[in-house]
């Protein structure tokens, strides 16, 4: 498979991507050599290989769920401008 300067215009067109007459010329030979290569890894017998989702083996470190900071309102409301009834005090904004 190939494209030619048509078909790099329409694909630029597609993308939203303002393309001169000179940058689309160079990007022809371009996205053929992406393509030769994508068709190159077709040919790439893969039968009997699992499907990788990362090269090396990435574990998730899970942690417990808990609150470490619970407790301490008064603390955080000191540091407020304004505090009514145990929450942030702001301005009205819509009237």
């Amino acid at each position: 498979m190939s494209v030619d300067l048509a078909q790099v215009k329409k694909i630029a067109t597609l993308a939203r991507i303002a393309v001169s007459d000179r940058q689309a010329e160079a990007l022809v030979p371009e996205l053929n050599n992406i393509l030769h290569w994508v068709e190159q890894l077709n040919e790439v017998d893969t039968e009997g290989v699992a499907p990788l989702e990362a090269v090396v083996p990435n574990r998730t470190r899970l942690r417990e769920d808990a609150v470490t900071d619970g407790g301490i309102r008064d603390a955080v409301l000191a540091n407020a401008p304004a505090a009514e009834h145990g929450f942030f005090a702001v301005p009205k904004v819509i009237e």
